[in-house]
């Protein structure tokens, strides 16, 4: 039985992993809110100047990069660190990113390096980090054991408690504590983006003591270990075995989903680009005479999350007790649908603002963009948590933090699709660009659907 593990309840390790994932996406997260303001606005106002179809590929190839790495870091661990160490090496890593990034922020565009270089370190630090602490939740629980999907909701939710704050901690130093303003009150004449970026390295800093300090404790000799150190301790070496058939056909299972939740990550991370210089120029932000800071709109996905997380956790539950429960590539379809749908609310913002164009004094109705994040959250929970899921179910043993990276692939290739879509909304328009994506990805989500039965097959019993 694993670590802590009890059948009454989860294993306190897991609430250990949580809270290191909470400090971590709160790094991640109070950066990426700010990014695509830093990049965009003046030099005068604190930020880099870029033109926005420029910082939006910027945007695009940095997160689409963050994705890409795990599979590099998921098989570095798995054959030579184990995943502890290489979560040790992932954070510092990051941290040191956020800082470069503040460092650039204070200095501005004449340290523009420090930006390359601090968005480097983020991208190498997340792919020895985000693969192998997700491995390690999978590795808490005994293969079978009906508690996996729900340990892995309670760790999801880890991650958007930390997503929820960071933009408004960060969002807030940067936007308006530190931020010079005009006479007004209102209006931003320079931003503070260093102190954003310096919060968020801070957290990825408190994350790390948390879990060096108390690993040992809660997790014991989980993750300590390479596959080569595992086998050379047992005396025989189990890593050149062949895999078997229902092996094989379980792996093509997981890059067919992958491929199809590339559509799902391409609308949804426009959160960080196309939604959020829509969200600046065109929504109205005030409310009851206060400007909401734009980077502050990062953290109503996260909200979502953690209030609907337990009631579509209790849907699935309350399915499965009536042998009811959707499948996998059912449940991942669903949630394809839902983004798609929540997109439409966003066309409604376009109509809404009618022949005004780039005319910054028409605003579109807050409820628009809250009704997109409400379905593209409840799309999330259908489809992120359980992909988390599915590859510790799924995965050999042997290629565990690898297969985890290979599923971060789909955001790789969704975040640089994803930049190019919303370089293309000043060219192209929005209201064209959002309803192409609504109906793209409804479309591959009832693809999904159709091609589902012969997925369930190839499981061998797993979905």
């Amino acid at each position: 039985m694993s670590v802590n593990q009890s059948k009454q309840g989860h294993p306190k390790g897991l609430y250990l992993l949580f809270a290191t994932e909470l400090w971590e996406r709160f790094s991640y997260y109070g950066m990426r809110g700010l990014l695509t303001l830093f990049l965009t606005k003046a030099a005068i106002e604190g930020g880099l100047g870029f033109q926005n179809e420029d910082a939006v590929l910027i945007y695009g190839y940095f997160t689409g990069f963050v994705y890409f790495t795990p599979i590099i870091g998921g098989a570095i661990a798995d054959q030579y660190l184990g995943q502890r160490l290489a979560i040790l090496i992932g954070g510092v890593l990051m941290m040191f990113g956020q800082f470069s990034l503040a460092y650039s922020a204070y200095m501005g565009p004449e340290q523009l390096m420090f930006t390359w270089i601090g968005l480097l370190l983020l991208i190498v630090g997340n792919g020895f980090f985000k693969p192998n602490i997700s491995t390690i939740v999978g590795e808490l629980y005994e293969q079978g054991d009906p508690r996996r999907d729900a340990g892995f909701t309670i760790f999801y939710m880890g991650i958007n408690v930390g997503a929820f704050l960071a933009p408004l901690v960060c969002g807030f130093l940067a936007e308006d504590y530190f931020a010079v303003k005009a006479s007004d009150g209102k209006t931003i004449v320079k931003y503070a983006f260093q102190y954003g970026f310096l919060a968020a390295g801070c957290g990825m800093f408190l994350g790390q003591v948390m879990f060096n300090l108390l690993a040992q404790k809660y997790l014991g000799d989980l993750g300590r270990h390479s596959n080569k150190q595992k086998n050379a301790n047992k005396g025989a070496d189990q890593t050149n075995q062949p895999l078997t058939n229902a092996e094989r056909d379980r792996m093509s299972v997981i890059f067919v989903i992958t491929i199809f939740v590339t559509f799902f990550w391409a609308g949804f991370e426009q959160a960080g680009s196309s939604l959020t210089i829509y969200t600046d120029q065109f929504i109205d932000r005030e409310l009851f005479g206060f400007i909401i800071p734009t980077s502050w709109f990062q953290s109503v996905n996260p909200l979502f999350i953690v209030a609907l997380a337990p009631i579509i956790s209790g849907i699935w539950v309350s399915l499965a007790s009536k042998n009811k429960d959707l499948s996998i590539p059912v449940k991942m379809g669903l949630g394809m649908i839902l983004l798609g749908f929540g997109y439409f609310f966003m066309v409604g913002a376009v109509l809404e603002r009618g022949d005004a164009g780039d005319d910054p004094s028409v605003k579109a109705a807050l409820i628009w963009l809250l009704a997109t994040y409400f379905f593209h959250t409840v799309g999330e929970l259908c489809l992120s948590p359980i992909g988390l899921s599915m590859i510790t179910r799924l995965a050999p043993i042997k290629f565990a933090s690898m297969l985890m990276g290979v599923w971060f692939l789909s955001p790789f290739v969704a975040q640089i699709a994803g930049g190019y879509i919303a370089a293309y909304v000043e060219e192209l328009g929005p209201l064209t660009i959002f309803t192409a994506i609504a109906i793209f990805v409804i479309a591959a989500g009832l693809v999904l659907f159709l091609i589902a039965r012969t997925l369930i097959t190839k499981m061998h019993g797993r979905g």
